[in-house]
């Protein structure tokens, strides 16, 4: 089967010693991680911070872990195999099957292109003060970026991504000392309530804060980009390239949950606490930042991740669209071509939101397309698990008994949630 993103596979050298070799892993791990602090993911941590306060941590907690154990089967599945998630759902099941799941996954990039889009409108508005509309137009041409960067060669594009990784870290850092936390807010909010499965709404935020922290793209995103290393053909090769990515991702990951957990942290304890208990919109996050810490600094620092978020989820959000489109339908288009469709597609809700509400439903319409993203992890998560614990797949690299039950697990508490999620949609 011809690999997806062709021009960059096995483009990354690994040789020499062990820690050189674990350094040449080191890359997709931060791709994958980028996904998980995109715009919508600020959305739904503002809102839940801003009406819960911190009673949702323990949610991004366990979202990361899940995390954590999804994405190491992404990469055991890509260097089992040789294959990325779409072209094992594309070899394994019927066409029928295929072609729908690649429809889902194709949903999928949308919402998160939605996010980005808007997510990066909001943050050129903060620090230039570019009309919100305008804004919007404008991202479309973000394109022509992640074109460059894939003409530089892979590693330049990861060293670009965590780059940004390192100012959103840094912005965070700041907002963070300014705002003063409660440690003892923050330890009670990593215990678990029974409010987070009784409360409809409560449970609407924590599945947003589901779908924003284990996204269905990153898993077709992760499978994709590890194979952009040179793996050798021995089984005791590919074991140890396997330990190098999930060691890559589980330390990337481990970032982005520092990230996320200081999103909603910083809510809890500027908004919540202050009595501000509906902010989900970002405009609203950055005009009350300033007057509730007392210093511009805060609302600068927050306009300047935002919009680096923004632009490192266009990158991955392009990558996966590629690894997706080309594995599930063996259709190749350039990487212009397939931004424009993917983003052309997300233009058109958030231009007609923005033009017509203005910035009134952009919030809302960032946690819905993370509610999108739960609703259709379950059609990644299941294949990714059942492939990675099938033996006539993987051979002796097969997951761990262990590792597979505790996948399975999780695959059947996101569908348990999106059960729930649906059933108080529809009895009301």
């Amino acid at each position: 089967m011809r690999p997806s993103l062709p021009e960059s596979h096995g483009s990354v050298a690994v040789s020499g010693s062990a820690i050189r070799r674990f350094i040449a892993f080191l890359g997709p791990g931060y791709l994958v991680a980028t996904g998980y602090m995109d715009p919508g993911n600020w959305a739904t941590a503002l809102a839940g911070g801003s009406q819960f306060g911190t009673a949702l941590l323990f949610i991004a907690v366990l979202s990361s872990l899940m995390a954590i154990v999804l994405q190491a089967l992404s990469a055991r599945l890509a260097i089992g195999t040789g294959m990325d998630l779409a072209q094992a759902c594309r070899q394994r099941f019927p066409r029928s099957v295929s072609f729908v799941l690649w429809l889902i996954a194709e949903a999928a990039i949308v919402a998160t292109d939605l996010a980005e889009v808007i997510g990066t409108a909001i943050g050129l508005q903060l620090l230039f003060g570019i009309p919100l509309a305008i804004g919007v137009i404008l991202t479309a041409l973000d394109v022509f970026l992640v074109l460059a960067l894939q003409n530089l060669g892979f590693r330049k594009l990861e060293a670009f991504v965590i780059a940004l990784l390192i100012i959103i870290a840094l912005a965070f850092a700041g907002q963070l000392i300014l705002a003063q936390p409660s440690m003892a807010a923050i330890a009670k909010g990593l215990i678990p309530t029974v409010d987070i499965a009784t409360n409809p709404e409560m449970l609407y935020i924590a599945l947003g804060i589901l779908g924003a922290t284990v996204m269905p793209h990153n898993l077709y995103l992760h499978s994709g980009v590890v194979l952009t290393r040179q793996i050798g053909p021995t089984v005791p090769e590919k074991r140890e390239a396997i330990k190098f990515a999930v060691w890559d991702s589980t330390i990337a990951l481990a970032f982005a949950l520092l990230i996320n957990g200081s999103i909603l942290i910083l809510a809890a304890a500027t908004f919540y606490t202050r009595g501000h208990h509906e902010v989900a919109e970002l405009q609203d996050a950055h005009r009350l930042i300033t007057p509730l810490l007392g210093t511009v600094l805060a609302a600068h620092l927050f306009g300047i991740a935002l919009l680096a978020c923004g632009l490192n989820s266009t990158v991955t959000a392009t990558l996966a669209g590629q690894i997706v489109m080309e594995g599930f339908i063996q259709f190749k288009v350039s990487p212009v071509v397939r931004r424009l469709i993917t983003r052309g597609l997300a233009l058109i809700p958030a231009a007609f939101v923005t033009i017509w509400a203005g910035e009134a439903l952009t919030g809302k319409l960032l946690v819905l397309s993370q509610v999108i993203l739960s609703l259709a992890l379950p059609f990644a998560v299941v294949p990714l698990v059942w492939f990675t614990a099938s033996r006539r797949m993987l051979g002796d690299l097969v997951a761990p008994r262990a590792l597979s039950f505790v996948a399975f697990a999780i695959a059947a508490l996101i569908l348990a949630l999106n059960f729930k999620l649906l059933f108080d949609a529809v009895t009301g």
